[in-house]
């Protein structure tokens, strides 16, 4: 069970992960930037002993690091950037997570096109690095009110196009796509720029306990475009290892189809109940 407030990097659950058949584990990359070289080296040891891989991370940038408005300088979120991907690099992981809502955020006032320009400078300079590790950004859209900047599939596909680096391409989270109203098709339009998926039930952000249309729907339009990439459950849970099971019976037909592959990882300290993404 992982709580914010006790392990924010969300590691606590990878041994359960890995004997409910998951395929790997999705972590907090703000928060392994942040720990203690030691603490950094124990936990690489513990996801290697467990028997799955963090192939992914969320939680690209800590609030503290601004990445729009005035205050937003490029050298440090430079600088913070490659020791966080390089310690990304040194876990496998292939896709870190570029939501970061706190620090993407357009400050009251300033004019959302300058805002725009910053994070496209940022991500052709991000790109490079990442690939220096194999590591590929995937852009967030995150819904409103969480955020007020880049709320949309096709606000992600705009920016990564403008971008145009094959190490930063766009996520589709369905609690988001579903808040804005945006239709699954929009998935169809993304192809292979679409690198990583996040879904958690609509009703109360939880683990699915049921399949319902909606989900069905964009599940099935993700077959449609041909993704056979990773799916995280970013969502709420009061009990781990019940939800969690539940998931791993349903998605072991899948992955015995060849479908996709299926992971965990913390949601981060932004949510406010015990929590965990697979």
């Amino acid at each position: 069970m992982i709580s914010p407030a006790t392990d924010p990097v969300g590691v606590e659950i990878v041994e359960s992960l890995a004997r409910l058949g998951f395929d790997y584990i999705e972590l907090s990359l703000a928060d392994l930037a942040a720990l203690p070289e030691g603490a950094f080296q124990a936990l690489e040891r513990r996801v290697r002993a467990s028997g799955i891989r963090c192939e992914a991370c969320n939680n690209f940038f800590p609030p503290s690091v601004r990445l729009t408005g005035k205050d937003a300088a490029m050298s440090t979120a430079l600088e913070y950037a490659r020791a966080a991907l390089e310690r990304a690099g040194r876990l496998g992981v292939e896709v870190v997570v570029f939501g970061s809502a706190p620090a993407k955020n357009v400050p009251q006032g300033f004019p959302y096109a300058e805002a725009w320009k910053q994070l496209v400078a940022l991500l052709r300079r991000l790109g490079p690095i990442a690939a220096e590790h194999g590591i590929t950004i995937a852009i967030e859209p995150i819904s409103r009110p969480e955020s007020n900047f880049i709320n949309r599939l096709v606000d992600g596909l705009r920016l990564a196009r403008e971008v145009r680096h094959p190490n930063v391409q766009v996520l589709v989270d369905y609690y988001h796509l579903k808040r804005e109203l945006e239709s699954p098709e929009v998935i169809l339009e993304a192809g292979k720029m679409l690198r990583h998926v996040h879904f958690a039930s609509f009703a109360g952000r939880t683990f699915p306990k049921v399949w319902d249309a909606g989900l069905m729907g964009f599940f099935a339009c993700l077959e449609r475009a041909g993704y056979r990439g990773r799916c995280s459950v970013e969502a709420g849970t009061q009990n781990f290892l019940t939800d969690a099971a539940f998931l791993a019976r349903r998605f072991s037909e899948w992955k015995a189809e060849g479908r996709a592959r299926f992971a965990g990882s913390s949601a981060g300290a932004s949510r406010p109940f015990e929590t965990t993404t697979l």
